[in-house]
């Protein structure tokens, strides 16, 4: 049985038995999408998954605008089409999100921070992680609420509920909880940002 490993470098790595059973030969499966940091295979896989989700939300986005302005242009408006996009939209929105922070590229300031030794930047990192979490959690309560409370009304032209429109909120948010989890493992364990996710991040 193969064991997986992800490499920066080399993406995914299936370790496999010789051909005699002597010794492992490692093959490699070339990923279409950017890697992102070095992570344990699970952490990777969902990864995996929010991306391609988001790929795949872009296209179907962009076949059904094209679509609707085809139509436009022919005389006729389908409503469904626009409404779809917004639903999309808003799930590529938070899903986009949760697939920044694997990667820890939201927008920060960090001129005082990197000053930091790499001992005092693994606490100043392990404090904002833990404040980030808090954040998603509040995030993830009050969307599963909403979600609740919105059952009961209907989108108007696709004729689904609208929590449907909020769900990406909690899902989001509990995706994003596991990768900063996943990073608070990490640093508790003292690997440092460079090792987490590159010397360029």
């Amino acid at each position: 049985m193969g064991v997986f490993t992800i490499n920066r470098n080399q993406g995914l790595i299936v370790n496999t038995p010789g051909r005699k059973g002597n010794g492992v030969s490692n093959v490699a499966i070339k990923e279409i999408l950017p890697r992102g940091p070095q992570q344990a295979w699970p952490i990777h896989l969902l990864a995996r998954v929010v991306d391609w989700l988001l790929v795949l939300a872009a296209a179907v986005m962009i076949v059904l605008v094209f679509f609707n302005v085809c139509a436009h242009a022919a005389g006729h408006d389908i409503a469904a089409t626009t409404e779809a996009c917004e639903l999309m939209m808003v799930w590529v929105s938070f899903l986009g999100g949760a697939s920044i922070i694997r990667r820890a590229g939201h927008m920060t300031i960090t001129e005082f921070i990197d000053k930091l030794g790499e001992r005092p930047r693994r606490y100043a990192d392990f404090i904002v992680q833990l404040f980030a979490l808090g954040v998603l959690w509040i995030l993830l309560r009050n969307g599963l609420i909403i979600i609740d409370n919105n059952w009961g009304n209907i989108l108007t032209v696709l004729g689904i509920p609208m929590s449907v429109q909020y769900m990406p909120l909690s899902i989001a948010s509990g995706i994003g909880m596991v990768f900063v989890l996943y990073d608070l493992y990490q640093i508790l364990c003292g690997i440092s940002r460079e090792e987490r996710y590159g010397a360029d991040e």
